[in-house]
């Protein structure tokens, strides 16, 4: 991973570590479903602009089948799932649960054989998700999470670890923003029916809906070119390690609404911190003999 690489992990992390408290403020008047729908279509007008400035090309055709498993499993199904959980699960402990993907990547990476990873970074994976659970643990028996929110949360980021493995595997080399474009638009088209079926939005409130075009445009439009951008160029378990920076910002941004902060939360965050150092820690290589 290169400085400019480190850099835009540290920018998405920064993006993205606000949409917790976002879909929070956002789910007061919209359900689940119309809150990944809006951060779809929100998202895909910023996109479609990028791509005509740009000039940019679209996917092929006959890339159909990965591009509308990849928004079903990047999209539809996290963003859902984040909304809903977060009914009964405060912002900054599902900014912290959100740091199960890079294991949930692991593990599926091993399983498809896509890589062979040292006892190190395994190690650093274990350390992380070691500090999700004291989060979680605190946020239990703080009162701030059900058990039931905690495990659609989770699922949110398995969701996101299958994406991730099957866009490194059968989308790679394609243009980022074309790519990126496509997926928020297949997947406002699966949400569409669901969402006007579901229950309808509540009375509007202005908090909600600058909180929903904000999530939109800035959470999924802008950072989806960083995000596709870096899966380019390096591995799928480092893209995803920015979710273990997404805790900071989770308490950060938490403690500015004034959700509570228990200590297990900062100590579990810590902990996740020395998890992504040591995951992202180069080995020392050997230096070259010097000639006599």
């Amino acid at each position: 991973m290169t400085r400019q690489d480190a850099l835009q992990l540290f920018a998405l992390s920064a993006v993205w570590g606000i949409s917790f408290l976002l879909i929070k403020w956002g789910g007061e008047v919209f359900p689940p479903l119309w809150v990944a729908l809006l951060r779809c279509v929100f998202g895909a007008a910023v996109l479609w602009l990028a791509l005509r400035l740009g000039r940019h090309t679209l996917p092929p055709a006959r890339l159909w089948k990965p591009l509308l498993l990849v928004a079903f499993f990047n999209n539809v199904v996290p963003w859902t799932f984040f909304a809903w959980g977060e009914l009964s699960v405060s912002s900054n402990i599902a900014a912290i649960l959100n740091a199960t993907t890079p294991l949930f990547t692991l593990l599926i990476s091993l399983g498809v054989r896509e890589i062979a990873p040292s006892a190190r970074v395994i190690l650093g994976v274990l350390i992380g998700l070691g500090g999700v659970g004291l989060t979680v643990f605190g946020g239990l028996s703080g009162g701030h999470a059900s058990a039931l929110g905690v495990t659609v949360l989770a699922a949110a980021g398995l969701g996101y670890a299958v994406a991730t493995v099957i866009a490194k595997r059968t989308l790679n080399g394609l243009n980022p923003v074309g790519l990126a474009t496509t997926q928020l638009s297949l997947a406002g088209l699966m949400l569409l029916p669901a969402a006007l079926l579901g229950p309808a939005p509540s009375a509007l409130t202005s908090q909600a809906v600058l909180a929903m075009l904000f999530l939109g445009v800035f959470g999924s439009g802008f950072a989806y070119l960083l995000y596709y951008g870096l899966l380019s160029r390096i591995s799928s378990t480092q893209v995803v390690a920015v979710t273990y920076l997404l805790p900071v910002w989770g308490l950060f941004w938490g403690a500015v609404a004034g959700e509570r902060v228990g200590v297990l939360s900062v100590v579990g965050v810590g902990v996740i911190l020395a998890g992504l150092a040591l995951l992202n820690l180069r080995p020392r290589r050997a230096r070259p003999p010097v000639p006599v």
